[in-house]
């Protein structure tokens, strides 16, 4: 398939092309890639190298993007390509997100057809996800758009470095979003290669527009303070006490080699954020507690996640059985 010319870049005077796709403002000679490997300069124009090529397809849960509050127990079909706009020293997905790795192509009209073909089985849409699917713009942009017209959902699982133009164009056709908000300002300079502000921006710019929820990855003595877990909760609360929060379980990974997370961590975590935000989960431990849906009016059970099984236990037509409060969750 080949290269695709790509949307939101400037040419200067001296001839570089500066991409203006996210905050990096990536300027470049004929020839020359962005920071993040997806997009180059040939004939001094921007182009998407990365157009259509995909290095990870499968059917899902859509626990595991995870959006709990989202269609629960369904399938979506999760896609994804390589490179990334961000460095994480802890990448979970360094094989595709930070190194070159084998691709396939796919354009927006087989992706399209191959998520309708799993209708049957629950499929519910697409969900771009894996690597950093910003990076893959024109891409998503182009399949969203069709999959819209077919009747599809569309996820975007993203680190939110985005700047707010190109954003504002995919909002229209995005039904769910897991972004995550990794830490401090420092803490992004220091292990992400990038800065804060544009991600509260993108967070800012989706929340009442789109189902969001956000995830947050603990580090051990990075970004797990009670200073750290306290700002990040109060952003939310002050948006919406209503946004779903995972904390997920570091493991050893890519360029970071500390310990995992210990438990009782993300137990504090949690504690810390279910004093301000009504939906609080733990991710990558095995304990059910941390991964059931309570009302937050009157704790009624309303869904038990165990392993790969989603059980609704007190919703009846979208309110709890107990004390008739609307759930807060897309069925």
């Amino acid at each position: 398939m080949p290269a695709q010319k790509s949307s939101y870049f400037h040419t200067l005077p001296t001839g570089e092309v500066v991409c203006t796709l996210c905050p990096h403002a990536c300027q470049l000679d004929e020839g020359e890639r962005g920071r993040c490997r997806g997009r180059f300069v040939q004939d001094g124009k921007l182009y998407a190298g990365n157009y259509g090529r995909v290095s990870s397809l499968a059917l899902d849960p859509i626990e595991k993007k995870p959006l709990y509050h989202f269609y629960p127990g369904s399938l979506i079909l999760s896609v994804g390509t390589i490179g990334c706009n961000l460095t994480c020293r802890f990448c979970q997905n360094w094989m595709i997100a930070q190194e070159d790795a084998e691709t396939e192509e796919l354009s927006p009209e087989d992706l399209v057809t191959l998520a309708i073909r799993y209708r049957p089985e629950g499929n519910i849409g697409i969900a771009y996800t894996y690597s950093e699917p910003v990076v893959w713009f024109d891409y998503i942009l182009d399949t969203a758009r069709l999959g819209k017209e077919k009747g599809l959902k569309n996820v975007l699982v993203t680190n939110g470095y985005i700047n707010p133009e190109p954003l504002e164009e995919l909002i229209p056709y995005f039904d769910g979003v897991n972004l995550d908000l990794k830490g401090s300002d420092l803490f992004y300079k220091t292990n992400c290669g990038g800065r804060l502000q544009p991600v509260l921006n993108t967070v800012r710019k989706l929340a009442g527009r789109v189902h969001l929820e956000v995830t947050n990855l603990l580090l051990p003595g990075e970004n797990d303070s009670e200073e750290d877990i306290t700002s990040l909760v109060r952003f939310l609360a002050d948006l919406d006490r209503k946004i779903p929060l995972h904390f997920s379980r570091y493991f050893p990974q890519y360029q970071m080699t500390l310990s995992s997370t210990p438990l009782s961590t993300l137990k504090t975590a949690f504690l810390l954020a279910k004093k301000e935000l009504y939906y609080v989960y733990v991710g990558n431990i095995q304990d059910s507690k941390y991964s059931t849906t309570f009302c937050p009016e009157c704790g009624e059970v309303w869904i038990v996640r165990r392993a790969s099984s989603v059980m609704f236990s007190g919703i009846k037509e979208g309110h709890c059985l107990r004390c008739g409060k609307e759930a807060d969750i897309i069925l």
